[in-house]
């Protein structure tokens, strides 16, 4: 049994919405060899360091998440896209926690796998990004060079999401004001989603 984080006991001792699913899974994850630790203001599980796991609870549903998710086997074909432009990551979403002690040793299993992967240092091969640059970054980018060299060392997962994020205004005065008001966070090495 692993122990847990002070800052994820401090959440918990918070929680209302689906504090009893999200402690079948804490219990569940806390009982493998994985660390729990608090990071974008969730519960994380790390191996040696490496993000495995993290649980989060929203409006309508408690979820486990896999960062690795699109390597793992899913023989019982639980685990989702969490959006349609989700490329590691899967998760299974909850709602009761008799689904949970349903799928206890599944998600056991799931854990165990999750774990293998991390300890072999596999990666999700993505193929290469087909988002294009929309033309008022591309311009912005040509504009300052510290903000082009800034934008191109971002991971690749950080730089998908801008570049969705920025293509998903559909007028360019939107495109160029998101582009300023993300120019800061993006210098400084962030990602969209980054605090």
């Amino acid at each position: 049994m692993s122990d847990t984080n002070p800052k994820v006991d401090a959440l918990f001792d918070k929680l209302t919405d689906w504090r009893t699913e999200l402690e079948a899974l804490r219990s569940i994850l806390l009982a493998s060899p994985l660390t729990e630790e608090f990071k974008w203001r969730s519960p994380v599980y790390t191996y040696e360091g490496g993000n495995v796991a993290i649980i989060w609870g929203f409006k309508d549903r408690a979820t486990l998440g896999f960062f690795k998710g699109a390597l793992l086997k899913d023989p019982e074909n639980i685990l989702e896209r969490p959006g349609d432009n989700s490329r590691s990551s899967r998760i299974i979403n909850f709602t009761d926690p008799e689904t949970i002690e349903i799928h206890r040793k599944t998600l056991e299993k799931y854990i165990v796998e999750a774990i293998e992967l991390q300890k072999s240092g596999a990666k999700v091969e993505f193929a290469k990004d087909d988002l294009a640059y929309p033309d008022e970054l591309t311009t912005r980018l040509n504009q300052d060079n510290s903000f082009r060299t800034a934008f191109e060392t971002l991971t690749p997962g950080r730089r998908r999401s801008w570049l969705l994020h920025f293509s998903g205004a559909k007028q360019p005065q939107t495109r160029i004001s998101r582009i300023e008001k993300a120019k800061a966070k993006i210098l400084a090495g962030k990602g969209m989603n980054d605090h």
